[in-house]
């Protein structure tokens, strides 16, 4: 065989569809193989080859001819410096970029704590407020008509922070689009909105109602359960599809603890009662979550402090009775008002109040 030095090889008079590359002791060459069968690398016929330094094969295009093709020059000074400058920038920005996300993890966190401090304070002055003021149907009334509060204090963070001033009509009729657009009339609010003051009140007077049956610590931990039936009830009424298996784990387990705790204290012991009490409030707070998705889908920040604040109104007005009701049955009876402990009462109307606004920051 005749030693030759590597060139480009063209294949357009190559009858076979591939090219064989063979490696000859002391130099390496391409030649040019028809014949099908032979052993060694194959590429698509039209495909041309050279040899570079080292011994590498690089592969181009036909049309090369017998050209070799040029090596990239050397980046300029100029071009040195902008890449410079832009590597400069990129870390800039990458640093700025980690200080923010730095800063709203840390943010997060305070207000996560916050939230559960709230809770967890106002399960605990429940539990002492019900050692002098025994009606917990009571301090449910009195606790949720400080929803009242929701909307002015909505409207007053928007003007402090909004460049378009509107007026508290111009933002109410703003916010009443989420009912549709007629608005609040009287069909939408006994339709929409009564239904889930009832749940409202009913979640949080059997969630009260059992802070006096069992420890405050017991409650507010069986409580979380009510993420697991929000978790089966969306599978079931909005048919939400969850392709993990952490949602079905965590149902279970949250279940499980329910039993478990059961069993501690005996199925028939008297903390039973206030069990059944806790996973009852956690249901119907599930049902309250799951319709609100269904009837009235997702709520911005100011047209949930809308309807919190409906929610007060109707508090007001329909379930004003029960309360009085109570007392002159003696089935909530006290003394006197001047034996009401006032400040424990509106301690826990304000730590109540305040876990929603927080988890509205953090949104």
């Amino acid at each position: 065989m005749k030693k030759h030095s590597a060139r480009v090889a063209p294949l357009s008079a190559c009858n076979s569809p591939v090219l064989t590359l063979t490696k000859v002791e002391g130099n390496s060459c391409i030649r040019n193989h028809c014949e099908i069968g032979m052993v060694g690398t194959r590429l698509p016929c039209g495909t041309a080859a050279f040899r570079a330094p080292a011994n590498s094969w690089i592969l181009g295009g036909a049309e090369l001819g017998n050209e070799r093709p040029q090596e990239s020059p050397a980046p300029t000074e100029v071009q040195m410096q902008g890449m410079a400058e832009a590597g400069g920038r990129g870390n800039r920005s990458c640093w700025k970029c980690s200080i923010t996300q730095l800063k709203k993890f840390f943010w997060g966190m305070m207000i996560i704590i916050c939230v559960c401090s709230s809770w967890s304070g106002s399960t605990q002055l429940a539990k002492s407020t019900f050692k002098k003021f025994d009606a917990p149907f009571t301090l449910t009334w009195f606790a949720t008509n400080w929803n009242f509060l929701f909307f002015p204090l909505y409207y007053i963070g928007y003007v402090s922070k909004s460049t378009e001033k509107q007026s508290p009509q111009q933002r109410y009729r703003e916010c009443c689009r989420f009912f549709g657009d007629n608005g609040l009339t009287a069909k939408v609010f006994f339709t929409k909105a009564a239904p889930f003051g009832v749940l409202w009140t009913l979640t949080n007077y059997l969630y009260l109602h059992a802070i006096k049956k069992i420890n405050a610590t017991d409650v507010s931990a069986l409580f979380c359960c009510n993420k697991a039936f929000v978790f089966l009830l969306s599978w079931i009424v909005l048919r939400d599809r969850f392709m993990g298996v952490r949602q079905i784990v965590a149902a279970i387990l949250a279940i499980a603890g329910i039993v478990m705790m059961t069993y501690a204290d005996g199925f028939h012991s008297h903390s039973v009662i206030g069990i059944a009490l806790v996973v009852g409030s956690a249901s119907t707070s599930a049902l309250y979550k799951v319709l609100f998705k269904l009837l009235l889908g997702s709520a911005k920040f100011g047209e949930a402090a809308l309807f919190l604040t409906i929610l007060g109104v109707f508090n007001v007005l329909f379930i004003t009775c029960i309360p009085v009701i109570l007392y002159f049955t003696k089935l909530e009876h006290w003394s006197s008002f001047d034996a009401v402990p006032w400040g424990n009462l509106c301690g826990f109307a304000v730590l109540l109040l305040s876990s929603p606004l927080l988890l509205a920051c953090v949104c």
